[in-house]
């Protein structure tokens, strides 16, 4: 494989070089997160930020000594692309194609899954949709669609796709609405606060100051949430 390694980056800059691999040691400690798992972030944040340059194949070559392979990472592309945009996974999904020819790297299969779009409904959870709708009834149909084109893909696991949501609400600064159902998401999938909290913390290395707004924000969303369970546990008691 002739992908970049950390040594194309020194032989740009050697003082760079170290600073960043201080940085990206530091950012991928701790337990919380699977090496997978923080490679999948890497490669969401690079379509959100269109760094589909040097820094993307470091991504893809990452993602392919994780055990991910071509079919993975356009299901990845596929699943980001309702929050990313269509046309950010689109530069990405070519790109991608591009390294592959160029390195002479392993293609996809064709492996895809069922996409519904024809369907009807959607997986996401009734009151949200009753909100988007009261909101505005052609985006709900748009946000059904959405949902449902992907109730079917499993090479990327729920809890991956819901840290992948998350770090699209971070880059992008949608703190909101969004990051409020993403975080709700990937506790109802398993994912406890400290794994969450360790998911925003892993976009620190594409932005700082984004990842420090983020996490005051996620205090007060886990706050709420601690708050409902105590109340939903003490109405059962």
């Amino acid at each position: 494989m002739t992908l970049p390694t950390q040594a194309t980056v020194k032989e740009l800059d050697p003082v760079f070089a170290e600073m960043a691999a201080a940085s990206f040691q530091l950012a991928g400690e701790g337990e919380e997160l699977t090496p997978r798992e923080r490679i999948l972030l890497s490669l969401v944040a690079d379509v959100c930020e269109q760094i589909l340059g040097m820094p993307y194949e470091l991504h893809v070559r990452a993602a392919l000594d994780n055990g991910l392979d071509a079919d993975d990472l356009r299901e990845l592309l596929r699943f980001i692309s309702y929050d990313s945009g269509y046309p950010a996974a689109l530069a990405a999904l070519e790109r991608l194609a591009e390294i592959e020819r160029k390195h002479g790297l392993p293609g996809p299969t064709g492996q895809g899954h069922p996409v519904n779009a024809d369907g009807t409904g959607s997986p996401i959870p009734a009151p949200t949709r009753a909100e988007v709708r009261a909101l505005d009834p052609g985006f709900a149909d748009y946000m059904d669609l959405q949902s449902r084109m992907r109730a079917d893909m499993s090479r990327i696991s729920l809890r991956e796709r819901t840290f992948a949501t998350m770090t699209v609400d971070v880059l992008y600064q949608t703190l909101q609405e969004s990051f409020r159902v993403h975080i709700g998401r990937a506790l109802r999938a398993g994912a406890t606060p400290y794994e969450v909290r360790a998911a925003v913390r892993a976009t620190a290395t594409f932005g700082m100051t984004r990842t420090w707004r983020a996490l005051n924000v996620l205090d007060g969303l886990l706050a709420d949430q601690e708050e409902l369970q105590g109340k939903q546990t003490a109405g059962s008691a």
